[in-house]
């Protein structure tokens, strides 16, 4: 076993603990402003290692509210909802939410481009930019739209319509960056021997590439959210 394939374990290896930690102190601590960021915050921790933890308990779980605070003091517990954060903060906590349905399309896609031998003019990561763009645009319309309150929606059409306004241009940002890397990982750091997705290595890849992704859609978000076109978060 190499030094990377050890890093690689090591580097899934947390992401997997943290999003175990995190799923568990979500459903003690439930989001009730924004229920589809108990999704988010584990997905976050799966492939952010480090800082998806330290995202979770610095800036999501402010904004939870634990199963005894929700018998107690409701218009307490709805100030702590509203609680003011930097702006830096909101863009952040908006670009995990864009970034997790995007990560779960790919993540989904991968393996099945792989097990179907699914090809685009005989090259398959054509194919994964193509199922992977497909089923990430689909979770992260979905993520929007339900992080909207989908419970609140008279009119399911105009929010649909502003889901896919507000998600879009991060979701492209997203991709750009994340196949950006795996084009890289293809054609420059293994060229002779790309790594498959039934391989440790692949998946660290993977947990690198949606770093970058979600480095090259945090300024997308920040403009969405400071013109209006987003929610802060």
């Amino acid at each position: 076993m190499t030094w990377l394939e050890v890093v690689s374990w090591i580097a899934i290896g947390i992401g997997f603990l943290q999003a175990i930690i995190i799923a568990i102190d979500v459903i003690r601590h439930p989001q009730r402003m924004m229920p589809v960021m108990t999704v988010v915050w584990p997905l976050t921790g799966l492939y952010f290692p480090i800082a998806g933890i330290w995202a979770y308990y610095g800036l999501g779980r402010a904004k939870a509210v634990s199963t005894d605070e929700k018998k107690g003091d409701k218009k307490n517990g709805d100030h702590h909802d509203h609680k003011e954060k930097p702006f830096w903060q909101s863009v952040f906590v908006s670009t995990t939410h864009c970034s997790s349905g995007c990560s779960l399309g790919d993540m989904i896609g991968a393996p099945l481009v792989y097990v179907t031998g699914f090809t685009i003019a005989g090259i398959t990561l054509f194919a994964d930019y193509a199922v992977e763009f497909v089923l990430a645009y689909l979770f992260g319309i979905a993520f929007q739209y339900y992080g909207m309150g989908f419970k609140k929606h008279e009119n399911p059409g105009k929010a649909l319509k502003n889901a896919i306004k507000a998600d879009t241009w991060s979701l492209i940002a997203f991709e750009v960056g994340m196949f950006g890397w795996m084009a890289l990982v293809h054609y420059v750091f293994f060229v002779t021997n790309v790594p498959d997705p039934d391989t440790a290595l692949f998946w660290f890849m993977m947990q690198l590439a949606m770093m970058v992704g979600f480095c090259t859609s945090y300024p997308v978000n920040w403009w969405l959210v400071k013109t209006g076109i987003k929610h802060a978060m």
